[in-house]
């Protein structure tokens, strides 16, 4: 309900640019990074898995109806730091979790159903957002507000779930290691094997060069969706990510995550120079719904990858490589969110598209590099 809103919370009600909403999105996942780091360790003990993942809800619950009584672009940042702390600190446990509990020749179709319905899940808040603007009976402030109440379902359910299915993540500690042996575990103790450390590298380039999804939204106001419309916008986005992390998870076990990921690479590369070129509203729709595709061909991938790469200790890997990509979405995010400001929102797409364009260029080498 609140996401697709901030650029236009940001820019229009609290009256800041481009370069504070590429700082709102790189700080928050750089707090999300660093928890990640820690929490990644932490759930490597299926023990402590439950309490984290609901811990790590109940900070978000908290935290994002706050946004509506914000006076000032730095609050909201502060606000989605503390958000995203939350997140840093559910979602290795999370990703193991499913890691453990899925056989190795599965785990593509696994993260493909765990995306697929996450991403569901966000196309019903922006529909209710936009149902609310729409109807003229909330503002931008009401909107963010009204969201404590699917939070506070949402936090009940998944203290259900820990409490009734709190089995799993002892039955996870059990398979643990099953059908990991043949090679050794992604953990920072032993990041340094060329195996690891090409895939892992080429990954936070990704997200390095990728352009934040506040910016997206932003050029699509710019290119004239209204802001009444952007939740309807950021609804369909979701519809296309749901429907492609099934099918970018098939194609992950049947074709491999390595060159599912580079599909999905070429795809962002190429729809990034539309979205440059884009002027009118209807492009906007169409690029951005496009865009969508990447995250289903990206995302289950990556977590098959690193479920692969990280043998017994799940919860590690997984913190390792949110943690990582967290730090790179940081980077990438305030300098695209600078170069958006300063030279305009096609300069911004056009060097994030060659960034892309060079990594799928690049992995076929460095790729079977970390292979040898």
């Amino acid at each position: 309900m609140i996401y697709p809103l901030l650029p236009a919370f940001v820019t229009g009600v609290l009256g800041g640019g481009a370069g504070a909403l590429g700082a709102l999105d790189g700080a928050a996942e750089f707090a999300a990074a660093v928890v990640k780091l820690g929490a990644g360790r932490l759930a490597d003990r299926a023990t402590l898995r439950g309490p984290m993942i609901v811990l790590g809800y109940f900070i978000a619950v908290v935290v994002r109806p706050v946004i509506a009584v914000t006076g000032a672009a730095w609050q909201v940042i502060g606000l989605r730091v503390v958000d995203r702390l939350g997140k840093g600190l559910r979602t290795p446990p999370r990703d193991a979790l499913i890691a453990d509990l899925t056989p190795a020749e599965l785990r593509g179709r696994a993260f493909g159903l765990q995306r697929g319905m996450d991403h569901a899940g966000a196309v019903l808040g922006p529909i209710l957002a936009w149902w609310l603007l729409a109807s003229g009976s909330a503002g931008l402030r009401t909107v963010s507000g009204a969201s404590a109440a699917p939070g506070v379902v949402v936090l009940v359910l998944a203290m259900w779930a820990v409490r009734e299915r709190g089995g799993l993540g002892r039955l996870g500690e059990a398979r643990g290691g099953s059908d990991r042996s043949a090679q050794p575990p992604l953990t920072s103790s032993n990041l340094p094997q060329p195996s690891h450390v090409s895939p892992l590298l080429a990954i936070s380039a990704f997200y390095l060069l990728r352009m934040p999804d506040t910016l997206i939204i932003l050029r699509s106001q710019q290119l004239g969706v209204p802001v009444a419309v952007v939740p309807l916008l950021w609804a369909a986005v979701h519809v296309v990510r749901s429907a492609s992390s099934f099918a970018g998870g098939a194609a992950s076990d049947r074709l491999g995550p390595r060159q599912t990921m580079w599909l999905g690479w070429l795809v962002y590369a190429i729809l990034a120079v539309g979205m440059a070129r884009a002027g009118s509203a209807a492009a906007a729709w169409g690029w951005f719904l496009g865009l969508g595709l990447v995250a289903g061909l990206t995302e289950s991938p990556e977590r098959a990858l690193v479920a692969r790469l990280a043998g017994a200790h799940q919860g590690s890997g997984f913190g390792l490589y949110h943690g990582v990509t967290g730090f790179a979405a940081l980077v990438g995010g305030v300098a695209l969110g600078v170069v958006f400001q300063r030279y305009g929102a096609g300069a911004a797409f056009l060097a994030s598209a060659a960034g892309g364009m060079a990594l799928v260029l690049a992995w076929p080498v460095v790729g079977r590099a970390g292979r040898e």
